[in-house]
């Protein structure tokens, strides 16, 4: 009976991205070279992906809520035609300046200090459920 001596050597490569805690480990070569380029390419595919996920999500937070643009969604409501006015539907303030407004003057300005105002009412209001 002959006996064969197998010489085998290790060649599998583990990674570790220490910011992250990711370890990647490859034994799937014969060569350690190779498995090393393979696990750096498994490692990067997944903090690429992870990078992604956390994009999507700041792009989410920034974005916030869709709203569908049909009737009764409307943040303003502008009348120019028989009286003049600008109402907003959230906070209830009200002008009759619609030029002030459109043009982007001080009008509008006040649009932003009542949505300022009624905004932090309501974050008020949710810290207060809680």
């Amino acid at each position: 009976e002959r006996s064969q001596s197998v010489n085998k050597v290790e060649t599998g490569v583990r990674i570790k991205h220490i910011p992250s805690g990711i370890a990647v480990k490859c034994t799937q070569e014969r060569s350690q070279s190779m498995n090393k380029a393979l696990a750096m390419t498994r490692l990067k595919a997944q903090l690429l992906a992870i990078a992604q996920e956390q994009r999507l999500e700041s792009i989410r937070a920034i974005r916030g809520d869709v709203v569908e643009a049909s009737w009764g969604a409307q943040i303003r409501n502008y009348v120019m035609q028989p009286y003049k006015m600008v109402k907003d539907a959230r906070t209830g303030f009200e002008t009759s300046d619609v030029d002030g407004v459109l043009d982007g003057g001080e009008a509008l300005g006040d649009f932003v200090g009542s949505w300022l105002r009624w905004r932090r009412e309501k974050e008020e209001e949710e810290r207060a459920e809680k």
